[in-house]
C-alpha cells in the first residue's frame, strides 16, 4: 500500500454486515483507518463491540439516501480520521421476486438505496477528494447487473445502473485524480443472500458457476481492496471486476456434481 506516514482513510457503507463489514475489517487489517457506515444500528453495534477499541475505526449511523445525513457523516469521518482516500459503496437491498410480483414501490425502493445511495455517498466523498489530491471509489455491483437472472428484475436493474454510473463517474472524475470502479460479485454467503436465495437458486448457481460454490465475503473484499490500493491499480478506472467464481465467463459447465 502506497501512502504517506499517516494511514489512508476509507468510508465503507453497509459496514454492519456482509460484504461491507468484511471490506471494512480487511481495510483495518491492512492499516487503513475506516469509517463504518450503516443504517442498521443493531449490526453497527455488533461491529462496534468487535472493533470499538481500535483508534483507526469510526462508527456512524446514516441512511445513504439522505443527502444531508450523508454530507454530515462524510464530514464527521474526515474530521475524525483525516482526508478520505477511499470509498466502498456496499449498502444495498435486494428482492427475489418475479416480474409480476414486483411492485413499483419495491422497484423504486431498491433503485433508491442501491443506485441513488451509492451516487450520493460517492459524490459527497468525491467533492472532498477533489480538494485533497484524489482517491478511489469502489461500488459493489453484481453479476445480476451484467446477466439477466430470474427473479432479479428490480435488483438486476439497480446493479446494471450502478455499473453504468460507475463508468460515467470514472470518466468525469479522472481529471481530479479520482478513480471509480466496481466489483460485481456472484453469489456470496451473506445474511442477505441467505434470506433471498432458495434451495433451487443454490442448485442453479452450482450448475452455472465453474468453481461450484458461493464466495465468502472476504473474497469480495479483496477485490475492493485491490481497486482502492493505488499501488496495485493506479491506472484502473471505469472497470467492472467480476468476482464470481467464473459465472460471467462460463459456457458449458457440466453437471452440478
Amino acid at each position: 500500500m502506497s501512502h504517506a506516514s499517516k494511514p489512508p482513510v476509507a468510508i465503507v457503507t453497509g459496514a454492519g454486515s456482509g460484504i461491507g463489514r468484511a471490506t471494512a475489517e480487511l481495510l483495518l487489517d491492512k492499516g487503513w483507518h475506516v469509517a463504518f457506515l450503516d443504517l442498521d444500528t443493531t449490526t453497527l453495534a455488533s461491529v462496534l463491540a468487535d472493533h470499538g477499541g481500535k483508534p483507526g475505526a469510526r462508527f456512524i449511523a446514516v441512511d445513504v439516501v439522505d443527502e444531508a445525513g450523508v454530507a454530515k457523516a462524510v464530514g464527521e469521518a474526515e474530521c475524525a480520521l483525516g482526508p478520505i482516500k477511499g470509498v466502498v459503496n456496499s449498502a444495498g437491498i435486494a428482492a427475489n421476486k418475479p416480474v409480476f410480483d414486483t411492485s413499483a414501490e419495491m422497484f423504486r425502493r431498491i433503485l433508491d438505496v442501491n443506485v441513488v445511495g451509492s451516487f450520493v455517498v460517492g459524490r459527497e466523498a468525491a467533492r472532498r477528494m477533489q480538494a485533497t489530491g484524489g482517491g478511489a471509489i469502489v461500488n459493489i455491483a453484481s453479476i445480476s447487473g451484467i446477466r439477466g437472472s430470474k427473479a432479479r428484475v428490480a435488483y438486476g436493474a439497480s446493479k446494471g445502473a450502478v455499473i453504468t454510473m460507475t463508468k460515467v463517474m470514472a470518466t468525469e472524475l479522472a481529471e481530479f485524480g479520482i478513480r471509480v470502479n466496481a466489483v460485481a460479485p456472484g453469489p456470496v454467503e451473506t445474511a442477505m443472500v441467505r434470506a433471498h436465495h432458495t434451495a433451487e437458486d443454490r442448485l442453479l448457481y452450482g450448475r452455472f458457476t465453474p468453481m461450484r460454490r458461493y464466495a465468502e465475503p472476504r473474497e469480495i473484499a479483496a477485490g475492493a481492496l485491490f481497486l482502492l490500493d493505488e499501488s496495485q491499480s493506479s491506472f484502473v478506472t471505469g472497470e467492472i471486476l467480476a468476482v464470481d467464481g467464473g459465472y460471467r465467463g462460463a459456457g458449458l459447465v457440466g453437471d452440478a456434481g
